[in-house]
């Protein structure tokens, strides 16, 4: 089973198709009508692994969110997330019950089933096309806002008996998603804090601490009657952007827990299909498949977004861009554990239409991308940036890795310009090392150690970024970065270390080259 999900990950990154599609054969492969003819119809023990999994999803996608480039697209994220989602079931369910047939408690439950997007589908195709932050900003904070509103419409239509009128509905929603930005909010800031100022006494810990956090933020979130799953999602990002201890050990562990969780979850869910019931709602699927995404995913990008004036290429992909993942598969086990009439043809429409229309959007994303000409090659790649505490030293150990494309390249250690109290102390090139000098000049693929006393670590870090997207202007041309007002700077003028005193003129070696390190 391992050999068969590693070769299905493979297959996976070659092929540029979502890993859901994989896994879900694979459980289709072994269950009923299958190879392996296991026998599995158990809805309520998928449904709990399911939510089960979406959490450890959302806590990684959380972890691996950069706020810089979240913040400029959150109020559209927002209105996408809620706006968009309305307009998306209505248009949806109305599409449902006029073409195919379908009561309207059924089309309803379908059209809030399939409004939900998934990050993972979506970036595991546009990986290697590095598009505009908005863009790619809109996009996952829309896939991580969007679950929670969903969750909530769904279990409402899934009612047995009377359903609150929409305004009701519409209130209780807005309550829930406040109480869950709240708590997700107050969890993430007192777990950083907490993760900052108490010295965990093994490393390996860190990982665990962060997702156990993350949990801990979706219990609460559920127990206060609000929105567990922004709570996690919410609770995390601030986790991934506190430049916690071990940062990217932490979302490497949150990114392996993510895997196994959706090929676990996928797997379940392939066994819970019986293919040959899915014969006579093939093209119902293909119908309500087309109205969502032709019509409906469309006006829910150009209502949501018309006040913020997006460009209409940003919008074309945004609305190819909706890819249905995970989350409406287990959204779809909860009509069945509620008992509703149908339930089962509700499962097997939306199992056909993921799996169709994954197929088709999927592999044409990378396509449309170019066409709409939205790749930005020039974008400088950021900094991976690791710290260490040393706890009895009271200072930090940034491990900093140079990738290609940063404006680090080419820059001396001097020219870093790092406050007061951080130094560059080695330098890794090509599995060599040696201690820099201030003439060193560092090139893509370099791996740094910086050492960091305490009060500065942030600054070191923010310079060390300003540097790497800037350059050595850095400061000078916007970038922010960590030059400081010094007693020695006249009449509070910045002071650049290796600009202003001047520098003594270096000394020449007897061939007249400059001394220093390489």
């Amino acid at each position: 089973m391992l050999l068969i999900a590693v070769a299905a990950v493979r297959i996976s990154s070659r092929s540029g198709l979502p890993s859901l599609l994989l896994y879900l054969g694979i459980g289709v492969a072994i269950g009923q009508d299958g190879i392996g003819n296991v026998a599995f119809d158990n809805a309520e023990l998928t449904q709990v692994i399911g939510y089960a999994a979406l959490v450890v999803i959302l806590a990684e996608g959380g972890l691996g969110t950069k706020w810089k480039e979240i913040k400029p697209a959150l109020p559209a994220a927002v209105v996408l997330s809620t706006v968009g989602v309305a307009v998306s079931v209505g248009i949806t369910a109305a599409g449902a019950h006029y073409l195919v047939g379908l009561e309207w408690q059924q089309a309803l439950i379908i059209g809030a089933v399939v409004s939900s997007t998934d990050a993972a589908a979506v970036f595991s195709v546009l990986r290697k096309v590095p598009l505009p932050a908005r863009v790619t900003g809109v996009l996952e904070a829309e896939s991580g806002f969007n679950d929670a509103p969903v969750v909530i419409l769904v279990v409402a239509f899934s009612t047995v008996g009377h359903v609150d009128a929409w305004y009701v509905l519409v209130g209780e929603i807005a309550l829930e998603l406040a109480i869950g930005a709240a708590v997700g909010l107050a969890v993430g800031f007192l777990g950083a804090y907490g993760l900052r100022h108490v010295a965990l006494p093994a490393s390996g810990l860190y990982p665990i601490a962060v997702m156990a956090i993350a949990v801990v933020a979706y219990a609460s979130g559920a127990m206060a009657h609000g929105s567990g799953f922004l709570a996690v999602y919410l609770a995390s990002m601030v986790l991934g952007n506190a430049k916690l201890p071990h940062a990217p050990a932490n979302r490497g562990f949150a990114e392996g827990l993510g895997w196994i969780a959706q090929i676990g979850m996928f797997v379940l869910l392939g066994l819970l299909v019986t293919p040959h019931e899915l014969v006579n709602d093939f093209w119902p699927a293909i119908v309500i498949g087309l109205v969502l995404t032709m019509v409906a995913r469309p006006m829910e990008v150009l209502v949501s977004l018309l006040p913020f004036r997006i460009p209409w290429q940003e919008q074309a992909l945004m609305s190819w861009a909706g890819l249905r993942g995970a989350v409406p598969i287990i959204l779809a086990t909860i009509p069945m554990v509620s008992g509703i009439e149908g339930s089962e043809r509700i499962f097997n429409i939306v199992f056909v239409l993921v799996v169709v229309y994954t197929l088709v959007q999927g592999p044409t994303l990378p396509w449309l991308a170019r066409a709409l000409e939205l790749g930005d090659p020039s974008e400088a790649a950021d900094l991976g940036v690791e710290s260490a505490p040393l706890e009895r030293l009271r200072g930090h150990l940034l491990s900093v890795a140079i990738p290609k494309g940063s404006r680090m390249h080419g820059v001396e250690v001097a020219e870093l310009r790092l406050p007061a109290g951080a130094a560059v102390t080695l330098v890794v090139r090509e599995e060599k090392s040696f201690v820099p000098g201030p003439a060193t000049v560092l090139r893509q693929g370099d791996e740094l150690l910086v050492v960091a006393t305490d009060p500065v670590r942030d600054a070191t870090e923010r310079r060390l970024r300003a540097v790497g997207q800037g350059g050595k202007l850095a400061g000078w041309l916007g970038t922010g970065g960590a030059t400081a007002v010094t007693p020695e700077s006249p009449r509070g003028l910045i002071h650049l270390p290796h600009l202003w005193p001047p520098k003594e003129p270096r000394k020449r070696s007897p061939k007249g080259r400059s001394g220093g390190s390489p």
